[in-house]
């Protein structure tokens, strides 16, 4: 039997960053871009960097997740900051290459700095627990927070803002 879960929903409520939080080169680093390029996380070094995961077929916590990065890269754009937006797939067996292609598309998120990644199962397991983005499958659907984390130019965690919820 299914349960129903009761979620509160915080407009990006900031969580203190331990200091011995995940750095970017701590994740790991092979990964297909939504252009079938192959994408290293490592070339990231030396830019401020918004990771966020979500899946394609997500019909609730990651459209706010993707309006919340939205949001911040108008902000970053008011002030002069320049970013890079990574959005890596929580599901690789349907969030391919054709499938982000087509988010992108269908969203209208033209620009170069945003990079929808696909990684192996236990890339994005591993890039979940160590940034703390809670998720589970099941039957068809991913069952996931919104999580939005920032690391400075040096790969540092800066923030990690909780956006959306299971």
């Amino acid at each position: 039997m299914l349960a129903v879960l009761v979620v509160t929903l915080w407009a990006a409520v900031p969580t203190p960053v331990s200091a011995s939080a995940t750095r970017l080169t701590d994740l790991p680093s092979t990964w297909v871009d939504d252009r079938g390029q192959p994408f290293d996380l490592r070339s990231m070094y030396g830019r401020t960097v918004v990771l966020s995961m979500a899946y394609a077929t997500c019909h609730r916590v990651c459209p706010r997740t993707v309006d919340y990065l939205r949001r911040l890269q108008n902000e970053f754009d008011s002030r002069g900051v320049s970013a890079e937006f990574l959005v890596i797939g929580y599901d690789p067996d349907s969030d391919d290459v054709a499938a982000w292609r087509q988010y992108r598309r269908t969203r209208h998120l033209t620009r170069t700095n945003w990079h929808f990644l696909v990684g192996a199962r236990a890339d994005v397991e591993q890039v979940a627990r160590q940034l703390g983005f809670e998720f589970w499958k099941m039957d068809q659907h991913v069952i996931h927070d919104g999580r939005v984390v920032r690391f400075d130019q040096r790969g540092v965690v800066v923030s990690s803002d909780t956006v959306g919820g299971l």
